[in-house]
């Protein structure tokens, strides 16, 4: 029973995210179907994600390295990078070219998705090591830090879809990947410089996760306005 209650505590914020964000595309919802191949294409994305992560590691050298200069590594390259462009991947090869992307909003829905997938099966790794209390903790800081970063990112997938050109379009999509690194990275950052400095920079985490919210809910009312104007929605 407690595995059973500590596995459902790392799945249910994914899930009930899942829904926000699947609603906030209220004009033209996309179908059930995909959203949850894509949810599950997130979910086995974890695999992938941590091999990149042991190749990049090999690169690393502890002993060498200021302490701080192996946790800007550790989370902007190792976590943030492999992990962001797994996600990216996992839209542009399972979703971008489906005829149902057809809004700016859809890439903030389909890369929200696969983001949550991904942050549902890594949930599910953490708190089969470290208990209940670690998905509580979780609950409100890193599943939703997966969402946010990848919701931005997923923001300037959907302006790509529309590009003028192949050029803008490429553009367009790396910018949003670097979006997603920063966030993810810097949240990452102020957890792995809590053995050298102590809590207080964990704190930074909040502040973070309120303001990429309120940026995606701009993005968000930006996605919905142009896709209205244009006859898209």
């Amino acid at each position: 029973m407690p595995i059973l209650f500590s596995v459902a505590m790392a799945v249910v914020p994914a899930l009930v995210l899942l829904v926000y964000y699947y609603r906030q595309d209220r004009n033209k919802p996309e179908p059930k179907g995909l959203i949850l191949k894509v949810f599950v294409i997130g979910v086995v994305s974890t695999l992938p994600a941590i091999l990149l992560e042991l190749l990049v590691s090999a690169f690393e050298d502890p002993a060498a390295w200021p302490p701080l200069f192996f946790a800007l590594f550790e989370a902007f390259i190792v976590a943030a990078l492999c992990e962001e462009f797994i996600k990216l991947s996992v839209v542009r090869l399972f979703a971008y070219n489906n005829v149902s992307f057809d809004e700016v909003m859809d890439g903030i829905v389909y890369t929200v998705v696969a983001s949550l997938g991904f942050a549902c099966m890594e949930n599910i790794l953490y708190v089969l090591d470290k208990g209940w209390v670690t998905a509580v903790l979780r609950a409100f800081t890193a599943v939703p830090m997966h969402a946010l970063a990848s919701g931005m990112m997923g923001f300037y997938i959907g302006k790509a879809k529309f590009a003028a050109s192949k050029q803008e379009e490429k553009s367009l999509i790396k910018r949003g990947l670097f979006v997603a690194i920063g966030i993810h990275g810097a949240y990452d950052f102020l957890l792995f410089i809590v053995p050298l400095y102590g809590l207080i920079p964990a704190a930074g985490i909040i502040p973070i996760l309120i303001l990429t919210y309120r940026a995606l809910r701009r993005k968000i009312r930006e996605a919905v306005q142009e896709d209205t104007e244009l006859g898209r929605a």
